[in-house]
């Protein structure tokens, strides 16, 4: 499981991006408003959907338009893109990325999703079986991306062979809002014949909204806290850059407060740091990376000394973040309810 790449820190496999290349208002008024300017970063590649005389396209967000004859119907995606699609309604025939754990059982990027029922083309990444996705006379292949023009978990080297078989549409997930590229699925649904008004799709943006509305009052009321999102592997602990994350730069602007970092890394994402100095980071509260692979609570505080001695630890404020949650209403509402509880009930520690 554990594949190594110069380019990645520290697992490829668990989306540490590579490394080539909204506040809270004091009325219901202003709250609407900073909600509806969460959802205006750039990053969207606009929509070109539909078509006339039974042609198919869409703008993907490298801005090059994926088109068919007709309504691509067996789609493979990578699994959280699958799962996004899932909750609008839409089934993936198969999928690549993070789908089963090593004892079998579904991984958390893949939501939703029937694993048992779908063709998995690899599970970590540099697995990506061409045979396989061929055999799937595949119209239609979606992933994320974490940096435009790359398509994530899309092996290099078989990329040219992968899209010459079928269109591909990647959405943009960082570097832009988590808003922003939810939209950006709900419109690639749609125009794969999703019914955006059906009652589970309308009922979970309720959810999200409501749970904006929520994460955004808490924010202002508990204005002070400082929140560090982290993610650990043996050799290092990595801190995440809030605005290069989509999850991370909403509840940024919905007003959360996070620690800034002295020296992230030149390509962003991470700043990096040797355990033996990982305690200089002053936090309240702590998210902890949940994706397979990456330490955990338990196992951090086992084997260094340097994260117990960290305040938000040492209080007991540590919470998981599930980094790469796939990009539905569905998926990331229940995410903002739990940071907001944990943002309620937190202590401040820090100063």
């Amino acid at each position: 499981m554990l594949i190594r790449d110069s380019r990645f820190r520290p697992r490829p496999d668990v989306a540490h991006p590579t490394r080539r290349g909204l506040l809270a208002a004091g009325g219901a008024l202003g709250l609407g408003a900073v909600l509806a300017a969460c959802g205006g970063d750039s990053g969207s590649g606009g929509s070109d959907s539909g078509g006339a005389g039974g042609t198919w396209r869409f703008k993907d967000d490298r801005g090059e338009v994926a088109k068919a004859d007709r309504t691509p119907e067996r789609i493979v995606g990578y699994v959280a893109s699958a799962a996004a699609l899932h909750d609008f309604g839409i089934e993936c025939t198969g999928v690549f990325g993070p789908t089963t754990t090593p004892d079998g059982e579904r991984d958390l990027q893949a939501g939703g999703l029937d694993v048992g029922g779908l063709t998995v083309l690899g599970n970590t990444y540099g697995q990506f079986s061409v045979e396989k996705y061929a055999s799937l006379q595949p119209e239609l292949l979606v992933t994320n991306m974490q940096e435009p023009p790359v398509l994530w978990y899309v092996p290099e080297e078989s990329t040219e062979e992968i899209t010459s078989l079928a269109p591909a549409v990647g959405i943009r997930t960082s570097g832009t809002s988590l808003k922003t590229a939810i939209e950006r699925y709900a419109e690639l649904a749609a125009a794969l014949g999703a019914d955006l008004e059906a009652e589970k799709v309308v009922r979970a943006k309720s959810r999200f909204e409501q749970a904006s509305q929520t994460l955004a009052k808490t924010a202002e009321d508990r204005r002070g806290l400082k929140v560090l999102a982290v993610s650990g592997s043996a050799e290092m602990l990595y801190a995440a850059v809030a605005r290069d994350f989509g999850d991370l730069r909403y509840y940024e602007q919905l007003g959360v407060e996070f620690v800034t970092l002295d020296n992230p890394g030149e390509r962003g994402f991470w700043e990096e740091s040797s355990w033996e100095t990982a305690d200089r980071y002053r936090a309240d509260v702590v998210m902890v990376d949940r994706r397979t692979g990456n330490l955990q609570p338990d196992q951090l505080a086992e084997s260094k000394p340097t994260w117990r001695r960290l305040p938000a630890v040492a209080a007991g404020q540590v919470i998981p973040w599930q980094s790469e949650a796939h990009h539905s209403y569905a998926g990331h509402a229940p995410l903002m309810e739990a940071l907001a509880d944990a943002l309620r009930d937190a202590k401040q520690v820090v100063r």
